[in-house]
């Protein structure tokens, strides 16, 4: 039989509590952090720099890398392994991004589609869509299985999205023109100023509202059911390190900033649930933040990992994949200390 035991929570009587309570949380933190182990595995093949990297919404274990020196490989992130491959002579690739079934990708002179899985070279900037298309400096290819069409442009594409949901696509270059999957032209065309637009994004909730970041530190707000640019901000740092986040109702000011990395931001991705995003730096160093916090919660890094490139939060959010100089991918925790099973 146990016996009770009565204690007295008098503060007089236990003058030490705060002290030994700080005390303990301080050690369960430093041992959380000693036993962390937030790295899970390497994805190598490639044999140049991993310049940009996309994943497929409908499916967690798929993601595509794209590498300077043309080549896009699809990997499986449970098993770690490449099962399909597509290289081509050409031009670096640049970025890319999935939608739906189909990869499209941006680079230098040529691509190739296979079954629903779009392979491309050299990739400047890839996306996925419900139908196969292939970015490349001055023209667009669509394959599968053989080549179906070419759409030729008179401007080099530095950066491609499509909408969550709908037909249409955006590039980035002189300026930033709207696509439709069956038209050969584009089908509406933004420019505001004559700096070169170097990266679009589709906003996920309003599929007719995406913003553009340009050469001369601004960032537009473009909405497709007008005519014109809605919004244009100048940024007033520039490669200060930080990431700065903004409402895009009041860009005044930016609402946070994000201070700790010590080189040049490379890339940015969110979480799905949005309360926090993953940044990949030229200082070798890929940090996590929370949406609202002025300095990261995690800091990952490697004797071996070279400047990061590209980095994208898996889909469930519970892992963080990052392609660096070193021509590798990592595959690494959301939470370092977390404890996961099979991936």
């Amino acid at each position: 039989m146990c016996q009770r035991v009565f204690r007295n929570f008098d503060p007089s009587l236990r003058t030490q509590e705060k002290a030994v309570e700080y005390v303990r949380a301080l050690n369960a933190a430093k041992m959380e952090k000693i036993f962390a182990r937030p790295f899970v595995g390497a994805m190598d093949g490639h044999i140049d720099s991993v310049s940009c990297m996309a994943k497929n919404p409908n499916h967690l274990k798929g993601i595509f890398s794209g590498s300077m020196d043309g080549d896009i490989r699809l990997w499986d992130i449970a098993s770690r392994s490449r099962p399909d491959r597509c290289s081509c002579d050409g031009e670096m690739t640049k970025s890319s991004e999935e939608q739906g079934s189909i990869l499209a990708s941006g680079s230098g002179h040529c691509a190739k589609q296979a079954d629903n899985l779009s392979v491309s070279w050299p990739p400047r900037c890839c996306t996925w869509s419900d139908s196969v298309y292939r970015w490349t400096y001055s023209c667009i290819m669509w394959y599968r299985l053989h080549q179906l069409a070419a759409y030729v442009w008179k401007n080099a594409f530095w950066a491609v999205d499509h909408q969550c949901d709908g037909n249409l696509f955006a590039t980035a270059g002189a300026q930033v023109d709207i696509w439709d999957h069956n038209r050969s032209q584009p089908v509406n065309s933004f420019e505001w100023g004559k700096d070169t637009v170097i990266s679009v994004r589709f906003n996920p909730g309003e599929p007719n509202v995406l913003a553009t970041s340009a050469n001369d530190r601004s960032i537009a707000i473009y909405d497709l059911r007008m005519s014109s640019p809605t919004t244009k901000l100048i940024m007033r740092a520039n490669e200060d390190c930080s990431c700065y986040s903004y409402d895009a109702r009041k860009l005044d000011e930016a609402k946070c900033v994000h201070k700790d990395h010590v080189s040049a931001v490379m890339d940015i991705d969110y979480s799905p649930t949005g309360r926090e995003f993953v940044t990949g730096s030229y200082d070798r160093t890929i940090r996590i933040f929370q949406y609202n916090g002025g300095h990261s919660r995690e800091i990952y890094h490697t004797k071996r990992m070279q400047r990061v490139f590209c980095v994208k939060f898996s889909c469930d959010g519970s892992y963080v994949i990052s392609g660096s100089d070193d021509a590798n991918l990592r595959l690494w925790k959301a939470n370092a200390s977390e404890q996961l099973g099979v991936v």
